[in-house]
């Protein structure tokens, strides 16, 4: 079923009929995703970090922000706009080319990976074949810029908090890798959009999250462990490193760190929902739920009449969102709920734990293929 309008085919069809040639008209194309993308992405942001706060004031019985519009929910974009006029500070003997290099190797990739989040059939920026990798290998630069920032603070602190990140990050994105890999294992494909296509037609029964119970928790911890979300802050551990990789930033490039950390979350949720929650599918899927309201000449209808596209779009878009701050709200609660782990554990839950566990994952999802391909796509 066509879950929506096509977007990129109906702009330029409509420039080809006011007399642009094709290849001008790709081209007043492409730069409307990425400026789509950027503002998504940063009101995502926006909406995660007032939750953040309010969701953290609920659980110690506070009240949180309120002032800044109404229910507060102009508190963020009051910390932006104090955080832009902050001056911005470089330590006399830290690397300058380095030191703000750091924030834009962390920022910049994670932005870019919203390129292959689909949001219905034809509601992707671009449906590449090695789309789910390309995520993966994306989400690998941050580690580095951090890495970068804490190398070119001239810090002790700085240092360590890098080299945890770096740590942190090798550890726990073989497991996320492995993960991936059975999913792509089952849909045959690196796609996005040919990942959700394989849960669609049996609702939320169809959903990855029932053939891999063991590799969506895998997904799941490794995701908060990429987000450097608590339980595994230890970059950035107060307590002990002060503010890590961070503590000599100020200004705009301390918030670029932030600002990546919250996109990358919101951006780990949507991949999430794409690969184990359905994506865009609704919980009972639109033709049977057409049968049953007794509108049979619905799909073939849909297809055809932009209003219903647009109606359909809207659904994949909404439901995809939903699912995806569902998983933001149970991030933010696990964030207030348990306390942090040492470096340690964290490494030995990596190595020792996710990673045999990933690997059995991966083998049992490859033997099931092979003897219930009807239910794992052999």
């Amino acid at each position: 079923m066509n879950s929506g309008i096509d977007l990129q085919g109906s702009f330029i069809e409509a420039l080809k009929e006011l007399g642009l040639p094709s290849g001008v008209a790709k081209a007043f194309w492409l730069p409307l995703p990425m400026l789509l993308m950027i503002i998504g992405a940063t009101v995502g942001v926006l909406v995660v970090v007032w939750l953040e706060r309010k969701i953290s004031a609920a659980a110690q019985q506070r009240i949180g922000p309120e002032y800044a519009g109404p229910l507060g929910v102009l508190q963020p974009v009051a910390d932006g706009i104090k955080l832009v006029f902050k001056e911005d500070v470089v330590t006399a003997k830290a690397d300058r080319w380095l030191f703000t290099m750091g924030p834009v190797l962390v920022v910049v990739p994670v932005f870019l990976s919203y390129l292959i989040v689909p949001f219905g059939q034809n509601i992707v920026i671009t449906d590449l074949n090695v789309g789910i990798f390309l995520w993966i290998s994306l989400a690998s630069i941050a580690p580095i810029g951090l890495l970068m920032a804490g190398y070119a603070s001239n810090n002790k602190y700085s240092l360590l908090g890098g080299l945890r990140a770096a740590a942190q990050s090798i550890s726990y994105e073989i497991p996320l890798a492995l993960s991936v890999l059975a999913i792509a294992m089952m849909s045959n494909s690196l796609s996005t959009v040919d990942i959700v296509q394989q849960q669609s037609g049996y609702g939320i029964l169809g959903w990855n999250v029932w053939r891999q119970p063991a590799g969506f928790i895998i997904f799941w911890i490794a995701a908060l462990a990429e987000c450097e979300r608590l339980p595994f802050d230890l970059p950035e551990a107060e307590e002990e490193i002060v503010a890590g990789y961070q503590t000599e930033y100020a200004g705009m490039k301390f918030a670029l760190f932030y600002l990546g950390s919250y996109v990358n979350l919101v951006l780990s949720a949507l991949v999430f929902a794409v690969l184990y929650l359905g994506g865009w599918e609704f919980i009972v899927p639109l033709d049977h739920l057409a049968e049953w309201l007794n509108m049979t000449g619905w799909v073939e209808v849909s297809n055809t009449t932009p209003w219903l596209q647009v109606i359909t779009a809207a659904l994949g878009i909404t439901m995809t969102l939903l699912k995806a701050y569902f998983l933001v709200f149970l991030a933010i609660l696990l964030r207030w709920t348990v306390p942090r782990v040492r470096i340690d554990q964290l490494l030995n839950l990596g190595w020792k734990f996710l990673l045999p566990v990933s690997l059995a994952n991966l083998l049992i999802t490859a033997a099931l293929k092979l003897a219930f391909p009807v239910a794992f796509g052999g």
